[in-house]
């Protein structure tokens, strides 16, 4: 499967450290909120209004003990659809 053909409910890798920006207030700037290989659920995909070519993952990561943790937007080179 390619990431391009994943529908929400499929499951993701980070393929990065993903820290927030900034976008989630609950959580400090800059805090890891995935590190490679962590598994996620993907939520849904978009693009940005400005920028129509470039796709945006929403997806939730779990934690350590499996919960999952905020949506979170993601691009493309920050995923993985196996965790090879």
């Amino acid at each position: 499967m390619r990431l391009v053909d994943i529908q929400p409910g499929d499951i993701v890798y980070a393929n990065a450290t993903i820290t927030n920006d900034g976008s989630l207030p609950d959580y400090p700037n800059e805090a890891v909120l995935a590190v490679p290989g962590t598994r996620g659920v993907l939520i849904n995909t978009g693009h940005l209004e400005d920028n129509p070519e470039k796709e945006l993952f929403l997806v939730r990561f779990e934690d350590p003990q499996q919960n999952l943790g905020p949506a979170i937007g993601c691009w493309a080179e920050e995923l993985k659809v196996s965790n090879d």
